[in-house]
């Protein structure tokens, strides 16, 4: 019979040997190494998924504003979100902003006269928007805005009939913390007047009069630095402030919009 092996506690240790020091510092090094590969895409993944919606709000709030204009003789709803224009009452506004906290922008999206023709609130705000942000979304003046806002030549539009072409002229377009009115940009200076945001990968999102939408990536750095920049500061305290002639010369994003927004430059272009 064969004799037993004696069994040594320096077995058992051998047995229980995990990794060693050196071992566990590598493995926290490639896992170290796989995360700062994978959080990038994985952050551009979610921002592209929250562009996919916006794209999305803003083709669901083209149909609602071409349902208007088919039920309205192809009268243009009013972009300017005020609730008394010149003293008189404003019954036509898309939604009517002047401030105020969620409730209020709420009730100013109901009362507004795209709310029958497109009912799902969340429609009204891009998925980058903050707390307290129920529309993020602006009409541009030139699709019947404000009237009386410096630089916004040629007098708005009233009817969907004088869009001369409907697959490039911007309707709107996503602003952020929404200013009241409408959104504006210079007709015949090379200069911006509202802040111009960049998100969702330094861009903006823009539907137009045909319904379609359509993501827009700055090519500027100065038209990223004005989006990126805190609203309130870019409107007040940007050095120099956002229309001063610095941001927008030889800038082709500037270009690009104004002629989204108009129709053409009003302007040649140094």
């Amino acid at each position: 019979m064969a004799k037993r092996k004696e069994f040594r506690p320096l077995d058992r240790l051998k047995l229980l040997t995990g990794f060693t020091l050196i071992e566990l510092l590598v493995v926290i090094a490639i896992i170290a190494v796989l995360m700062a590969i994978l959080i990038p895409t994985l952050k551009q993944a979610r921002e592209q998924g929250k562009r996919s919606v916006c794209l999305n709000n803003l083709r669901q709030l083209g149909y609602a504003w071409n349902l208007y204009a088919d039920d309205n003789d192809g009268k243009i709803v009013c972009g300017n979100t005020h609730r008394t224009v010149d003293g008189k009452q404003n019954k036509h506004a898309w939604v009517y902003y002047e401030g105020g906290d969620s409730e209020q922008q709420i009730q100013g999206i109901k009362d507004g006269k795209l709310y029958p023709y497109c009912k799902t609130l969340k429609l009204y705000k891009c998925p980058t928007g903050i707390r307290g942000e129920e529309v993020t979304y602006s009409i541009v003046d030139y699709m019947n805005g404000h009237e009386a806002i410096e630089g916004a030549t040629p007098a708005p539009l009233k009817n969907r009939l004088h869009i001369r072409n409907a697959s490039s002229q911007i309707v709107f377009l996503d602003e952020g913390r929404l200013t009241v009115s409408s959104w504006t940009v210079y007709y015949y200076q090379e200069r911006w007047w509202d802040q111009i945001t960049a998100r969702h990968g330094n861009g903006t999102t823009f539907g137009f009069s045909d319904g379609h939408s359509e993501y827009w990536k700055w090519s500027d750095p100065r038209t990223v630095e004005i989006g990126k920049t805190d609203y309130t500061a870019a409107l007040t305290s940007l050095s120099p402030p956002i229309d001063d002639p610095y941001w927008g010369q030889g800038n082709e994003d500037l270009h690009r919009v104004q002629r989204g927004a108009w129709g053409k430059l009003g302007y040649k272009p140094q």
